[in-house]
């Protein structure tokens, strides 16, 4: 990026799809951790200190941080590194989100010396909702049922769970006798990314190719399981036996992958009809903020554990496990137990309006004259100064 930039001289700007938090760790992580802490992050006794931001527990590191000995921490210290040579960073998130975060960035003199670039929060951006995909089957499913009602299950393009990790999800969907439409993809012993890689192998499928296909499902279901929607031959047998009977009547089960911007954003649901079990992965998270949607926090991989921090220590927006998903099996009841609280418990009443109120921030943040509008405008008025220079 620098050497085409300097060859043409151009302005060479840095979009970071993730937050603020995040930004932070990888910059001062790469510029001044990595030469100050001596072998692994995890292995620290102390928390991460960040000058002007919330410091970080070394079990919230990213992914890349785990092993400094492995080529993707060298490859994360470079980015981090890369960050600052640019003329500005660009940043999926907005002021009343990370008020403290971003000020920390924008204002403490000891971390504005290791940033040394202008930050730009410019977010939350997403996906639109695409009116063709609107009459998708499982979209007419939402339509029937009660308003505030119904958990969404799903853990991203990548994520997977353990088999014994899946028996007890469905377990705890079933205790919780909630409505619930739940992405589910065969389960992997080998790690919780184990979809990752694999989960772009048919690019050529575009999501209108991926709703016809499940359109074909439908219509060649069985009759022993039409409300779920499946082929009954035996492709589900990761499940409980009998799941799919049991939970007929509260439940949708859908294979690999479901339209989540449009389920998160249909009208049926209000803002505020499904509640959202998710793998915290900035774009899911972000799709479920600006649909006022709470969640419970699932962490798997990458640097979803610090959001996951994020989104219930300081955003007060989710729930989450007492121990890490991948280091611990969590149990059908502790799984009951946080469905109903962000569905139906009142001390889970706080979460949700937090959520509503997280909402409401989003849209003013984006509207002419919000935070992310006059950030916007500022860096295409630095380009504009840059260019003319």
């Amino acid at each position: 990026m620098t050497l085409v930039s300097r060859e043409f001289n151009m302005p060479k700007y840095v979009f970071v799809p993730t937050n603020a938090w995040f930004t932070a760790l990888a910059i001062y992580s790469a510029k001044v951790l990595d030469k100050e802490i001596e072998g692994q992050y995890v292995d620290h006794g102390n928390i991460l200190m960040i000058p002007g931001c919330k410091p970080v527990r070394p079990d919230d590191v990213v992914d890349a941080m785990l092993d400094r000995n492995d080529e993707q921490y060298n490859e994360h210290v470079r980015l981090g590194i890369e960050y600052t040579l640019s003329d500005g960073i660009l940043i999926n998130t907005w002021e009343e989100a990370e008020c403290d975060t971003l000020k920390g960035l924008t204002e403490n003199e000891r971390l504005k010396s290791v940033v040394k670039v202008q930050i730009y929060p410019i977010g939350p951006l997403r996906r639109n909702v695409e009116d063709k995909n609107m009459e998708n089957w499982i979209l007419k499913w939402l339509d029937k049922q009660p308003s505030e009602s119904v958990l969404y299950v799903s853990f991203g393009s990548g994520g997977t769970l353990s088999s014994k990790q899946m028996i007890e999800l469905a377990w705890g969907l079933k205790l919780s006798q909630q409505r619930f439409v739940w992405v589910v993809r065969p389960p992997c012993d080998g790690g919780a990314d184990g979809s990752f890689f694999s989960s772009g192998q048919n690019p050529e499928q575009t999501a209108v190719d991926k709703s016809e296909k499940e359109e074909d499902n439908v219509k060649s279901s069985c009759s022993l399981c039409p409300a779920q929607h499946l082929p009954c031959d035996g492709t589900l047998d990761y499940l409980p036996e009998g799941f799919l009977t049991r939970t007929r009547d509260k439940g949708l089960v859908v294979q690999t992958w479901a339209q989540q911007v449009e389920i998160l954003s249909h009208s049926a649901v209000g803002g505020f009809l499904t509640r959202f079990l998710s793998h915290c992965g900035w774009n899911s998270t972000i799709e479920s903020l600006t649909n006022g949607i709470p969640m419970i926090a699932w962490q798997l991989y990458a640097e979803q554990r610090l959001n996951a921090t994020m989104l219930t220590k300081e955003l007060r927006v989710a729930v989450r496990p007492e121990f890490l998903p991948t280091k611990k099996v969590v149990g059908r009841e502790e799984i009951e137990k946080m469905v109903r609280t962000i569905m139906q418990y009142p001390e889970g009443k706080g979460i949700r309006n937090k959520a509503k109120q997280l909402l409401i921030s989003a849209e003013n943040a984006l509207r002419k004259g919000g935070s992310s509008y006059n950030s916007m405008c500022k860096v295409l008025k630095d380009i504009e100064n840059k260019l003319v220079s």
